[in-house]
């Protein structure tokens, strides 16, 4: 019995110093070596890759294999053909899809701790630790993300109702019947439209052109400031169209008929007071470009239409990029990118619709199409990107070029018309609305403005 235990025994030890002289052969080497990106991954005795603790040569040639493997610790390293120690970090991991993790970056987020990422434009935007690592090799590529298709086409709904209750809204609350709440009411919702507009030019669109611009698949632009040089381009052409429309309208005036008949002794007897007639012309003529006294928009000046026109057009460009733009964003971001979109819509359409609202008419026919077309504008994009899922790549060379251009055009278009004719218009300018309104009104007025400047930034930090 005993002899039969001792033989037990000595097999058992047999058997473990074996399999240790395996294991020790096994990780005495490391072979296969290649690069991923910057990184060098070397293949172990067990058949499976681990990162190794040095980034490529200069020429990019790597040794075929690390002799010598050992442990300092928990620690292991091994020798490179220089007799230079090298550590052996650890084994890389894969998705259950059999994706590299270091090569995956549909959805960073998940596996990027610490880190704050979100979707500009179909790019994902990620800040906060780690973002020098994952900057360092950018992928251009078109990404390979889960996307689910019913539910953009039903959330295409939420948008288009969130936005025409958005825009058609002011147009119902201008009528209340009491006139000193209609008055505060319009205030309200004209000065906090305002802000939205300002915040959306300056914290969405700049800041979007921006990291258009700035994009490493874009590589570096040898003209620094095309952002801004851009965004000055919009607000010198929202000038252009608006000067020009009113010159055209001037001129048309300027041949209206006048009804007061004149005689020929007036005519002689007073010559110099014809040109004074016609300055004066000119002078009510322009006092259409901002508001008369006692009315936000004098209904008898078409020049007030043609300004949100002008308006309206900078945002629809804007309106249908972020439709587009919506729909190619990852799931694991698509729902909290949704709801800040629909919060965005809203605000805008109000704003939007604070100005139509107090267009002279009827709500039907023209105004009613003013505001259709921006309920429409961003599920059209929305139905725009779901044809073209899995074919965009936000990080395409044109695609930023085109992007990063009309974000920042359409920023410069909001500028000139949150700036000179919103928010100048209705409190410095003479004629303006606030200029000599009672304390109560301008308390309003100041009250919604800055809240419509804060809280679009706010939406800034998701979208």
């Amino acid at each position: 019995m005993v002899k039969f235990t001792t033989l037990l025994l000595l097999s058992a030890v047999a058997r473990a110093q074996t399999a240790s002289s395996t294991s020790s052969a096994q990780s005495s080497a490391i072979t296969g070596c290649h690069n991923h990106g910057d990184q060098v991954f070397c293949i172990n005795g067990s058949g499976e890759e681990v990162q190794v603790s040095m980034t490529a040569t200069p020429t990019g040639e790597l040794p075929a294999q690390f002799t010598g493997c050992h442990a300092h610790g928990s620690e292991q390293f091994c020798m490179d053909a220089q007799g230079n120690e090298v550590q052996v970090i650890g084994e890389e991991t894969t998705d259950e899809h059999g994706h590299d993790e270091h090569s995956h970056e549909g959805e960073s987020s998940e596996n990027s701790a610490g880190q704050n990422c979100h979707f500009h434009a179909g790019v994902e935007h990620c800040v906060g630790a780690g973002e020098s690592e994952q900057s360092s090799t950018p992928s251009c590529g078109i990404q390979d993300r889960d996307y689910n298709v019913p539910l953009r086409i039903g959330t295409l709904f939420v948008v288009l109702v969130t936005s025409a209750i958005g825009v058609f809204a002011p147009m119902l609350l201008v009528n209340l019947p009491f006139k000193t709440l209609n008055t505060m009411v319009s205030t309200g919702i004209k000065q906090f439209g305002t802000g939205i507009i300002i915040a959306t030019a300056f914290v969405h669109l700049y800041t979007h052109a921006s990291l258009m611009f700035t994009n490493d698949c874009l590589g570096e632009l040898e003209y620094e400031a095309t952002t801004s040089a851009v965004v000055m381009a919009g607000i010198f052409l929202a000038f252009l169209i608006e000067y020009i429309g009113h010159r055209i309208i001037l001129a048309r005036g300027s041949k209206t008929p006048t009804t007061t008949p004149e005689t020929p002794e007036q005519n002689v007897a007073e010559p110099k007071e014809q040109p004074n007639t016609h300055q004066c012309q000119q002078t009510h003529a322009l006092a259409g470009l901002g508001h008369s006294h006692g009315s936000p928009y004098d209904p008898t000046k078409p020049t007030s239409k043609f300004s949100v026109l002008v308006m309206e057009a900078g945002v629809l460009f804007h309106s249908i990029l972020i439709g587009i733009t919506l729909v190619v964003a990852g799931d694991s971001f698509y729902r909290t990118l949704l709801v800040v979109i629909v919060f965005h819509q809203f605000f805008e359409g109000l704003a939007l619709g604070a100005r139509i609202a107090l267009l002279p008419g009827r709500i039907f026919p023209s105004k009613a199409i003013m505001a259709i077309a921006f309920a429409l504008i961003t599920p059209i994009g929305m139905a725009i990107g779901i044809g073209v899922l899995n074919s965009f790549n936000g990080n395409e060379k044109s695609t930023l070029i085109a992007l990063g251009t009309l974000d920042a055009l359409s920023a410069g278009i909001l500028v000139w018309v949150a700036v000179v004719d919103m928010w100048a218009r209705d409190w410095v300018i003479e004629g303006g609305e606030l200029v000599d309104a009672g304390l109560g009104r301008v308390a309003i007025g100041g009250i919604s403005l800055i809240a419509g400047l804060v809280l679009m930034s706010l939406l800034g930090k998701w979208a």
